[in-house]
């Protein structure tokens, strides 16, 4: 080892990784990263955090900790989504830096040890760019180009383009981001909120590995809501401009109509542009109020102060807690 890096050599490495019914590729996952592990000095914990699986993927992880490095698995209560999972992850972990990668494999772990090297250098977030989106449709990678170019115009803390949650972080950004208080998270504006100083490594998203994908148009949607009223009202303010232009404009349509009769003495039956004017008109007051709402809503929801997430169970090899309560998992009736 490099003298520059000798002081990397004992501090702790965390992996965290969301899990939520992942038992298709949770064998793959722990070989291959059985195999980057081994390449790396310093000493590495795995933290999956399982999102609620109705699957074996529990079974499935505590099997891993007979051969590999040290793992340990936080079951959530109930499936939060995986804001929270990945929060979760990020409150428990011990590492001096966390690197956070998904469970599907779409994000090679092989890349890891580069990223290392450039917290060794000094970074306090190493970012992983997509340079290629293997395995989404053109629709996928047309909605999620035009959302972070929408996000980028209107927030104040822009999000880099083509990145997901793929990313190293040291311990001083974990520990700014886990002061965040808020209830309602879009971790991508959360982290680019945060700052520190970035390096931006480039590679070609993979494939699925096995299984298939918990996400769908619906919920990508939800989130793009969450990260535009989390991080900008300037939505507010568009509702406010519709409104002044929609009035504008209507007041210098009824100006129009009072002049035709008085100079050209010309009476117009207004039933159809009366329609019209009320329907544009009630289509901005609905847009307003329902801009208002979502804001509210986030408001409502905040004031609550209900936790993030709520911890079950933490189960962990090298500790007083190895021996493991029963677990429920898929098939299996019996309770804790």
């Amino acid at each position: 080892m490099k003298a520059g890096y000798a002081r990397f050599k004992n501090q702790l490495l965390s992996i965290v990784i969301p899990v939520h019914n992942e038992a298709a590729v949770i064998p793959i996952l722990l070989d291959r990263l059985d195999t980057v592990i081994a390449t790396l000095e310093s000493p590495v914990e795995l933290v999956f955090v399982d999102d609620g699986s109705t699957d074996n993927s529990v079974a499935l992880l505590l099997a891993g900790q007979d051969h590999l490095a040290r793992i340990r698995v936080l079951r959530l209560s109930r499936n939060f989504g995986k804001e929270a999972a990945v929060s979760a992850g990020l409150r428990e972990a011990r590492g001096d830096a966390v690197i956070l990668i998904d469970a599907d494999l779409q994000d090679p772990p092989e890349l890891i040890p580069r990223m290392v090297t450039e917290w060794q250098k000094g970074a306090d977030v190493v970012l992983m760019k997509r340079r290629s989106r293997a395995g989404e449709s053109w629709l996928k990678r047309l909605t999620a180009s035009l959302f972070y170019r929408l996000i980028n115009h209107i927030s104040d803390s822009p999000i880099p383009v083509d990145t997901g949650d793929f990313r190293l972080m040291s311990r001083r950004t974990i520990d700014a981001l886990n002061k965040l208080p808020e209830r309602n998270r879009y971790l991508k504006g959360m982290f680019a909120w945060v700052g520190m100083p970035t390096v931006t490594l480039e590679f070609d998203r993979d494939s699925r590995a096995a299984g298939n994908t918990k996400w769908n148009y619906f919920k990508l949607v939800q989130l793009a809501m969450e990260g535009i009223t989390s991080f900008s009202t300037k939505p507010l303010r568009v509702a406010l401009l519709l409104g002044l232009m929609a009035a504008g404009a209507g007041g210098m349509f009824g100006l129009w109509e009072v002049l035709k009769v008085l100079i050209f003495g010309v009476s117009t039956p207004g039933y159809a542009s009366m329609i019209a004017v009320i329907t544009f008109l009630a289509g901005v007051q609905l847009l307003g109020i329902g801009l208002l709402g979502e804001y509210v809503g986030r408001i409502y929801m905040e004031t609550k102060q209900r936790p993030i997430f709520i911890l079950a169970d933490e189960l962990e090899t090298g500790s007083s807690r190895n021996q493991f309560p029963k677990l429920k998992v898929a098939g299996d009736d019996t309770a804790r």
